[in-house]
């Protein structure tokens, strides 16, 4: 295991952001994560990223050196959705995620936050390189989000899978850690810390970031 890498087998400390925290996942949440995914099921709602349904993680432990985070709200602690890693590899530094936010909690700018706490966490906490995530080329809405991250697409891939006679193809992106912190504005220095949310000063020339939809 790399040096900063942390095995799943120890619990995954809370992560803070400004909208969400991310926490391990109880056995109560996972009624709820499936309730979330038939409900995205009925909807047909576009997964943001990772080809993630909550269902596949809910288990008793994650894969290797996978973790699974309960995303839910800082203020009132409400379950919104989850997030996963996919195939983090400590020897190369690699890994991906899944996330899905229930739709009646859509739009409100938890995904990017939560998005953007799971990296703090696996670059600066964990130790990992560079995150790689494949989107479904018509899912215009994770597309931008992620470019918004900072996120560049790094290549096409056609997908075996036929929709409504349709062949789908997956763009795939990403983002080292040096990009990430570089990206990061001064604002968002609270992002990842354990245990603390830590909220932007407001001076006299404080001016508000941009938002990106989630």
């Amino acid at each position: 295991m790399r040096p900063g890498a942390v095995s799943h087998s120890a619990p995954e400390p809370e992560q803070v952001g400004r909208k969400v925290r991310l926490r391990e996942v109880g056995l109560r949440d996972r009624r709820v994560l499936m309730g979330f995914d038939r409900d995205m099921a009925r909807e047909a709602t576009p997964l943001i990223g990772g080809g993630h349904r909550h269902w596949a993680s809910h288990r008793s432990l994650a894969d290797g050196d996978d973790i699974h985070f309960g995303i839910e709200t800082v203020r009132g602690r409400m379950l919104v959705g989850s997030v996963c890693t996919i195939g983090a590899d400590p020897a190369t530094g690699l890994f991906g995620y899944g996330i899905g936010i229930a739709p009646r909690h859509q739009r409100c700018g938890y995904a990017t936050d939560a998005i953007t706490v799971l990296l703090s966490h696996m670059f600066e906490q964990r130790g990992f390189r560079k995150c790689e995530v494949s989107v479904y080329g018509g899912n215009l809405a994770s597309l931008s989000l992620h470019g918004g991250l900072g996120f560049r697409e790094e290549g096409r891939l056609r997908d075996t899978e036929v929709v409504r006679g349709e062949i789908k193809y997956l763009v795939r992106m990403g983002i080292t850690a040096e990009e990430f912190a570089a990206r990061r504005p001064d604002d968002l220095g609270g992002f990842g810390r354990q245990g603390q949310h830590r909220r932007p000063r407001r001076g006299k020339h404080w001016r508000a970031p941009a938002a990106v939809s989630g």
